[in-house]
């Protein structure tokens, strides 16, 4: 038996693209070290997604040597899931939503999605900050209303897999995935965040501490207490 997130991730790593893409009324959500130890005290929510991924190579690596288990890498970035998803979306007419990061950045986002994919739709976005939770609710209720093919959310760990479930609870139809800080990322560096040897030598998690400063404390924290809770689940269940 595997632990609950573990099963998920594994059960998702068997999904084809296709089958993502297909499956309507579906949510996904993503998980690093660092999102898994926020995932260990919130269970019940991350149980209610479809699918999880297994963000990042200290997790794939993790779940190898603790498991036995081999997974792939996917993440919502432009050196896995994002272009996939992307081009899907530009050659199949989908529509799709953001809600993620500043305003600023989702709108400067928006303007570089839609240089590197002409044909790409954006029915909608709006910045990942809400001053309350009726101003949440309205957000959701617009959505569900307009119905988008697929919805991306980006808004830090925990918050947008709570808004994420929120719109599939008041009735979304279409596909639903959280991205982290792809927006910020596309933002602050146009299409590709990461430099072709930083991926290629898995030093992705190491190039955004030097990029952006406020991970590096959470890093850090993963670093010394991720393996010390995922050993802890396989021994004490």
């Amino acid at each position: 038996m595997f632990p609950l997130l573990l099963s998920k991730i594994i059960h998702t790593d068997k999904l084809l693209f296709l089958h993502l893409v297909t499956q309507k009324t579906r949510i996904y959500t993503f998980l690093n070290p660092v999102s898994y130890l926020i995932a260990l005290e919130n269970k019940s929510l991350f149980e209610q997604f479809d699918g999880i991924f297994a963000d990042g190579s200290l997790l794939v690596s993790a779940i190898r040597l603790v498991y036995g288990k081999r997974v792939t890498r996917r993440s919502f970035d432009m050196t896995s899931l994002a272009p996939e998803l992307l081009n899907y979306l530009m050659e199949s007419r989908k529509t799709l939503y953001i809600v993620a990061s500043g305003q600023e950045q989702v709108e400067c986002s928006v303007r570089i999605f839609q240089e590197q994919y002409p044909e790409l739709h954006i029915a909608g976005f709006r910045n990942g900050y809400f001053s309350s939770d009726a101003e949440m609710n309205k957000e959701a209720s617009h959505i569900v209303e307009l119905n988008p093919d697929f919805l991306i959310v980006g808004m830090g760990a925990l918050m947008q897999e709570k808004f994420l479930l929120k719109v599939k609870k008041m009735g979304y139809q279409g596909i639903g995935f959280t991205c982290g800080g792809f927006v910020h990322q596309t933002a602050m560096n146009r299409m590709h965040y990461y430099p072709d040897w930083v991926d290629k030598m898995n030093l992705r998690f190491v190039y955004r501490m030097y990029k952006e400063k406020h991970t590096r404390t959470r890093y850090l924290q993963a670093a010394f207490l991720f393996p010390v809770r995922f050993i802890g689940e396989r021994i004490f269940g």
